[in-house]
């Protein structure tokens, strides 16, 4: 069974993105263009590997991302923002109650998205014994 990416963000390029880079690998792309329809589509189908964006209307990244938690702690969620000092405040009190995240800062390209979900969903990249 192939595992489960789910993108969360308001920018279709970047949803785009992710699709593209991904196409050919045996992963499922779920996208989602605000926190709401990415909380939605975790509680339908429960993904490996989240990726997040954190200035989008309605629901913000860090508000989505503490349910987020609650729905499935340890999923692995990288948040992807060219503004994350905004949110240092919020995102630093989500890491004090024990929420997990990395942060990917944008622009990023395909080599990028394909090194993070290699490492996160098969193991460490890189390192063949």
């Amino acid at each position: 069974m192939s595992k489960r990416i789910l993108v969360i963000d308001d920018e279709e390029a970047i949803r785009k993105l992710f699709v593209a880079a991904l196409k050919g690998t045996s992963y499922q792309v779920d996208t989602a263009n605000s926190g709401e329809q990415g909380i939605e589509l975790e509680q339908k189908t429960k993904c490996d590997l989240i990726f997040l964006d954190l200035k989008m209307p309605g629901l913000n990244g860090v508000e989505t991302l503490r349910r987020l938690w609650e729905l499935d702690p340890g999923v692995p969620i990288y948040i992807i923002t060219a503004f994350h000092k905004e949110f240092l405040d919020e995102l630093g009190s989500a890491a004090e109650d024990g929420i997990s995240f990395e942060i990917l800062h944008k622009p990023f390209g395909a080599n990028e998205i394909n090194l993070i979900v290699r490492s996160v969903l098969e193991g460490p990249v890189g390192f063949q014994q």
